[in-house]
């Protein structure tokens, strides 16, 4: 085997904990599903009648542990929440396991954007956008099928629903996706958000909790 030197420092690999193990999940991509809750898609104006999902990426580096301080992003004044559940990939079809996390949107960014038809891809895809929690194998996860999915803003419920409200199931977005992608291990998919979502200012405080999972916590300076 030959060896070879980088001409630059290769990046780090980037992980997230697994409950109960001191082994890492490698993060491989993020691919994150928007519109999958009807109220949701009604709040932001949208027509909540089930159709083709729609799939945005955000980069690995994205990623934040639960429990940082992040420092409010550059270049917008509405800094938006949207807790998801988050599965994360042993294979082109097999789920290793689930988590909690926070697809953050400069929303300022994405309305003006969406406004002249542009893509909106820096209205999400920004550094720290992607906070998610430890993941939880699926051998290890309870029935989450139903499983209440809240998030606060310093101690004040904003957003709460039930995983049985998605529009497109975990096995239904997996398909779709493969259809476009080839899923691998490693993956990660932000299965969307429900209703609520709104903005956090710096000296506040987001937990996002779905039952059974571990939660995410993250607090902006």
């Amino acid at each position: 085997m030959v060896m070879r030197n980088y001409g630059i420092p290769p990046a780090p690999i980037v992980s997230l904990p697994i409950t109960g193990s001191s082994d890492l999940f490698p993060v491989r991509r993020i691919y994150c599903v928007g519109r999958n809750y009807a109220d949701h898609v009604r709040e932001m104006g949208g027509d909540p009648n089930r159709s083709t999902p729609i799939f945005f990426t955000k980069s690995r580096e994205t990623i934040v542990q639960s429990g940082a301080k992040i420092p409010y992003p550059p270049q917008t004044k509405n800094l938006h929440y949207e807790i998801e559940l988050v599965v994360a990939m042993a294979g082109e079809t097999e789920v290793f396991g689930y988590g909690v996390g926070l697809d953050m949107t400069r929303r300022d960014l994405q309305a003006a954007a969406k406004k002249k038809g542009k893509p909106w891809d820096m209205a999400k895809n920004f550094c720290n956008s992607a906070p998610c929690s430890a993941v939880v194998r699926v051998i290890d996860a309870p029935d989450i099928s139903t499983a209440k999915i809240t998030l606060t803003n310093n101690g004040t419920l904003k957003q709460k629903s039930t995983l049985n409200k998605m529009i497109w199931r975990v096995d239904e977005i997996i398909a779709h996706l493969n259809k476009t992608v080839t899923l691998a291990a490693g993956d990660l998919i932000y299965t969307g958000t429900p209703e609520g979502v709104g903005a956090v200012q710096a000296g506040e405080t987001l937990i996002g909790k779905i039952d059974g999972l571990p939660e995410i916590k993250v607090a902006y300076v």
